[in-house]
């Protein structure tokens, strides 16, 4: 099941199954180099994870989480600013992030503060080790199945993570973008924040679509920081409106967040825009 369930993933979200055979030598040299320890690192934490992680009721298998995105983000020289933490609420929460690459989540996870639970395709959550940790640690799978028992099972998975007032991390695109530009967002994560009353801290990414789009099998051979920075900011939460009735209080907690990313991702239209100030990780 594990081996199947990884192959999928793989074939459906990493560029080299699909352009193995145009790469060249140099290419596949620098995918190795960049991947090869990427895997082993992933292996290490997530074997950490499971076997620490119960002794320790999860908190092993969180603080692995951060540990292996920061060592991720490193290791592939990405260079990771992020602003805005003082905007984090305390208790259960929505981060709402645009979702443009394949390495958002460990930019994410080695950037926002919290022991926040990310939704997670049900595919990824069977990937060995990567997989079992994310299970373990509390994640959400999440089927990309279309209808309304998807997606009220998505709902009400949502609901059950910021009742036990723990931040939730969600793409409500669904999925990464192909062509760098903001997709429409999904009710999902809205509607859960609408019944329960909790809000929503919206998240801007820039710089990982260019350095590994959708159809790249690397994150680039260029060692500049400026090339190789990523922006992370955090905006002020964003409150449910208590006098509309759900289904108009959903929509419009859904655009007031989209309309909070697109302001804050016009904010920074290239790394020199960014204040030098901010922590570098």
């Amino acid at each position: 099941m594990g081996l199947k369930n990884t192959v999928e993933w793989a074939r459906n979200e990493w560029g080299i199954f699909r352009k193995g055979g145009e790469m060249d030598w140099g290419q596949r040299g620098r995918w190795l180099k960049q991947w090869v320890p990427f895997g082993t690192r992933t292996v290490s934490w997530g074997v950490f994870s499971i076997t620490v992680g119960p002794l320790t009721r999860g908190a092993a298998s969180t603080w692995a989480a951060k540990k292996w995105s920061q060592s991720s983000a490193k290791g592939l020289r990405i260079y990771i600013e992020a602003t805005g933490g003082e905007n984090v609420p305390d208790g259960g929460f929505v981060y709402a992030s645009n979702h443009e690459s394949l390495i958002d989540i460990l930019v994410l996870g080695a950037a926002l503060p919290g022991d926040f639970k990310w939704a997670a395709k049900r595919s990824v959550m069977n990937i060995p080790f990567l997989g079992w940790h994310l299970r373990l640690a509390g994640h959400v799978p999440v089927d990309r199945n279309q209808g309304k028992d998807a997606a009220l099972a998505v709902t009400e998975a949502f609901e059950s993570v910021l009742r036990d007032d723990k931040p939730l991390l969600v793409f409500p695109e669904g999925t990464r973008t192909e062509d760098g530009k903001l997709r429409p967002f999904k009710n999902g994560a809205f509607q859960a924040a609408v019944l329960t009353g909790k809000p929503v801290v919206p998240v801007a990414l820039t710089g990982t679509f260019t350095l590994m789009s959708r159809e790249d099998v690397d994150s680039g051979g260029s060692k500049s920081r400026e090339d190789r920075l990523v922006t992370v900011q955090i905006g002020k939460p964003l409150y449910p409106s208590a006098e509309l009735e759900e289904r108009e209080a959903v929509a419009d907690l859904r655009d007031r967040t989209r309309a909070a990313i697109i302001d804050m991702l016009a904010n920074v239209s290239s790394p020199e825009a960014v204040g030098v100030s901010a922590p570098l990780l």
